[in-house]
Parts: C-alpha cells; sequence; structure tokens
C-alpha cells in the first residue's frame, strides 16, 4: 500500500512540476521568438538580391521528458497508437533550436536565414524502449 502511495505521490509531482517548467518554457519561447521576429526565415536555397553579407548559423538543444510523460507514453506503448505525450517535448524542442540559431544571426548583424534545415536525433535511455531526450539542431545561411 506504501509503495502504492510513493508511486502516485511521483507521478503528481511529476504531473505538476512537469507542466509549470513546460509553461514557462512556452512563455519564454514565445517572447524570444517575438524579439526576433525581424529575421525571416526560409527554407529555400535561393538568395535575395542585394546580399552583402553571409555566415553559417546553428541552434542546438536537448530536452529531456519529463517524469509524467514517460509514465505516459509507458502506458501508450502497451496498447499503441500515437504518442501524444511527445508532441510538446518535439514542439518545444523545434522552436528552442530556431531560436537560438536566430539569436546567433542577431548577434552578427543578420536580417534573413535561407537554407534552414532541421536534424533531430532521440537520445535513448535505453536502447530499446525508453527514450530519455530529443536532440534538435536548426542550421542555416545567415543573410544581410
Amino acid at each position: 500500500m506504501l509503495g502504492l502511495l510513493g508511486v502516485l505521490v511521483l507521478i503528481a509531482i511529476g504531473f505538476f512540476f512537469g507542466r509549470i517548467n513546460e509553461a514557462r518554457h512556452f512563455a519564454s519561447l514565445d517572447v524570444r521568438e517575438a524579439q526576433l521576429a525581424y529575421i525571416t526565415v526560409t527554407n529555400t536555397k535561393q538568395i535575395p538580391d542585394g546580399i552583402s553579407a553571409s555566415v553559417f548559423v546553428n541552434g542546438n538543444v536537448v530536452i529531456s521528458i519529463d517524469y509524467f510523460k514517460r509514465i505516459g507514453a509507458a502506458l501508450r506503448g502497451l496498447v499503441g497508437g500515437r504518442m501524444g505525450t511527445y508532441t510538446t517535448l518535439v514542439e518545444r524542442a523545434r522552436r528552442e533550436a530556431i531560436v537560438r540559431m536566430k539569436t546567433e544571426a542577431a548577434a552578427n548583424d543578420m536580417t534573413h536565414i535561407a537554407n534552414l534545415r532541421l536534424e533531430t536525433a532521440s537520445v535513448f535511455k535505453n536502447a530499446k524502449t525508453d527514450i530519455g531526450s530529443i536532440e534538435v539542431f536548426a542550421y542555416g545561411t545567415a543573410l544581410r
């Protein structure tokens, strides 16, 4: 009985703090994306006319899954189907990598990023089933 109570407490703590952390991260992303909105990003290889400088920029992030989502994914894995618990994890990682790339472009006084590419990788805790975190690497050519 005490063991079950301990597991339920851990799940509740994971849910509570995971939600708070995720909400804070999304709020931070919203603010930083708004600050960097002047930098346009395209995935095309076409470079506009009038470019005076270019530099390679990148952004990389590794985000770990929280305890509650790990439990939810394990339960979903038993019955199969879409892993909805990972959707926000992947979105946060993708947006954070792009913000970091745009921050590097802003530090170089660039106003446009062309040829955006995103690479993703799952960092496995256990090579068979347990995803510990996700890595997203964003890169492109910053232009001025």
